[in-house]
This record gives C-alpha cells, structure tokens and sequence, in this order.
C-alpha cells in the first residue's frame, strides 16, 4: 500500500510538472497603455494598491504608539520582500493543489512585472506620462502631528537634489528631480502616510497654496495671556527689518486685541503701532490698506526635511520658515525658504 501511494504521488507530480511546462499564458486585457497583459486590470489595481500597504492593519505599519509619538516624523524603507510575500500570500488563496501552487510559482515573474507597472498608476496626477519600468525602492515617512487635521490638503513634494528654481514653479512629477508620490493618505485625522517612488534628498511639507492669508506669531513666552505679534517688514523692500541689520534681531509688531475679546484683532490701535515704528518700516503717517496688508499677510509655511550640514547651522525654531517677497506693479513674486 505505500509503495502504491508512493508511485501514485510520483506520478502526480509528473503530471502537474508537465502541465505548468505546457502551460500557455492567456492575455486578459487588451488595448491597455501597457499593451496586452495577462492580470486583469481589477485584479492588478487590487494587488498594486496592496503592495503600497492598502488595507494593511496600522498596528502592522506602528507597532506600539510610542513608535510614533505626537508631533513627529518618521522616515523609512518599504521591504520589497515583505510586500511581494504580501502579494503572494494574496495570490495562494486561489491554490488549492500542488498543481496550482506550481502554476502560480511559474507565472508569478510575469505578475510581478505587471505590478510593478500597475504600481505607478495607482495615484497618476492628471497629465503625467504613465511609467513603464522595473519597480524601484520606495521610502516614505508616517507624520503624526496637528497640522495634518488643521490643513488636510497638505502638499508633498520630495526631489531627488534641491530644485534651483523658484518656489511657486510647477514642477511636473514627470520631472527627473522631483519623486513620484505612490500614495499619500491620512490614516487618521493626525496621521498622514505618504510613499515615494525612490529616495529622496530633500523633501517639502507645505501648506495649500489656493491663496493667501493674513496671519500673526503667537507669543509662547506669554504666560495664561493671548498674545501675538508680526516682524515688521520694510514697505519699499518688503523685507523684514532687523535692528542693527543682519542682527537677526526683527521689529516686533505687537497685535492689540479688544478688551475682552482675544483673538479680535483692535484695528485702529493695530495701525497705530506700524505708525509708531513708521522710521524703521517707512511708513507713512496714514498707513493705507495696501501697507496694511505687507505687513500682515503671511503665505503658505513650508518646512523642509534634508540633510541639515547644506545650510549651516539650523535656526531657531521661529524663523524655521521665512518668507521673503519681491514685490513689483507688475508681478508679485514669492519665494519661501526654510533653513533646517
């Protein structure tokens, strides 16, 4: 009886090597920008979108919580291993047999090839050329933090060297410096997950850039008191004052409020402060709305991650983000840089 299930099992075997060699690949789609392919578009999605990590549990991405603490950052490696073990895990579900097991393992190069296709598209910006080529490394980096449920429509933009171009240029993600965004996803309301096609060696985290705003600096060192203030900027230059120049020491604009109501901001007592430091900021006696308006409009902050040696030493916290304007009848130009 066992040298009979013996045989039999060899003969089994026999049979299935013969059926996968014999085996013919069938094309699925047709007419795909691709070209003909043997997974069919739904199942390639699918399996693209679990490659980068969709529908993967958190506790699997963030072990412990304390592993991503609040207000922090953290950059990574995606394993190539760890994900194609992911997909083939997915894929065995269909196997029932050794014979189907042995079919998959001989097509599974050619599913592979496909993914790595499909894995590019998953999250393709209106315009952008589809990308045809063997799946690269992909970092990414989780943030946990309040700027990511007070500004939902956070950007990303990562490079693969600094872009020597002003700041407000569109720069396309087909564009040889700048790195494909895999997927960018809130998790949670203060948690964003972002993947990158590739490693980058800076990347930018900024906020919407639909329009512009008026905003102040709020007073830290003030103690169970609302305060906040604005650097004064030079109404010829737009730039912002420092006493002596190049001190780095700015002109404080402390902003009143009404009695009573802190955060409203007193506007009358607000244009006699700029008044009153008219010498430093060239002012006139009767600040009108346009003057009003450079000195308090602030444009979309940007914090920038990168290897902190190009820039020197990293200021202080507060002027993290500078903004710097060039200011024309003609065009109004800004530029935002962030030393870190």
């Amino acid at each position: 009886m066992n040298g009979f299930t013996a045989v039999s099992a060899s003969l089994s075997l026999t049979w299935a090597h013969d059926a996968v060699a014999d085996a013919q690949l069938t094309t699925a789609d047709q007419g795909d920008a691709f070209g003909d392919r043997v997974v069919p578009f739904e199942l390639r999605q699918w399996l693209a979108r679990l490659r980068l990590l969709e529908g993967v549990p958190f506790a699997y991405l963030v072990a412990d919580s304390e592993l991503l603490p609040k207000e922090s950052i953290r950059f990574f490696y995606l394993d190539r291993a760890w994900t194609d073990a992911l997909v083939e895990g997915a894929l065995s579900v269909g196997t029932v047999n050794s014979s189907d097991r042995a079919e998959l393992a001989a097509v599974y190069d050619v599913v592979r090839s496909e993914i790595d296709e499909e894995e590019r598209r998953v999250r393709l910006p209106g315009g952008e050329d589809d990308v045809q080529a063997p799946a690269g490394t992909i970092t990414g980096f989780l943030i946990r933090s309040s700027a990511i449920s007070g500004w939902p429509g956070l950007h990303v933009r990562a490079y693969s060297t600094e872009p020597a171009t002003r700041d407000d240029e569109s720069i396309p993600e087909s564009d040889p410096r700048r790195l494909k965004v895999l997927r960018m996803e809130r998790l949670a309301p203060a948690v964003l997950l972002v993947l990158l096609d590739g490693v980058p060696a800076v990347v930018h985290i900024e906020e919407p850039r639909q329009g512009v705003q008026f905003g102040v600096r709020l007073d830290a060192s003030a103690a169970n008191t609302f305060a906040a203030w604005v650097p004064g900027r030079d109404a010829t230059t737009s730039e912002d004052v420092e006493v002596p120049p190049g001190s780095g020491n700015k002109v404080r604009v402390d902003i009143p409020f009404r009695p009573g109501a802190p955060g409203v901001v007193n506007l009358h007592q607000l244009v006699a402060q700029f008044v009153e430091k008219k010498a430093l900021l060239k002012v006139g006696d009767d600040l009108d709305s346009a003057e009003l308006a450079l000195q308090m409009i602030r444009f979309p902050y940007r914090q920038v991650f990168g290897d902190t040696s190009l820039g020197g030493t990293p200021p202080e916290f507060a002027d993290l983000f500078r903004p710097q304007l060039g200011l024309s009848l003609a065009d109004l130009v800004a530029t935002f840089t962030a030393e870190a």
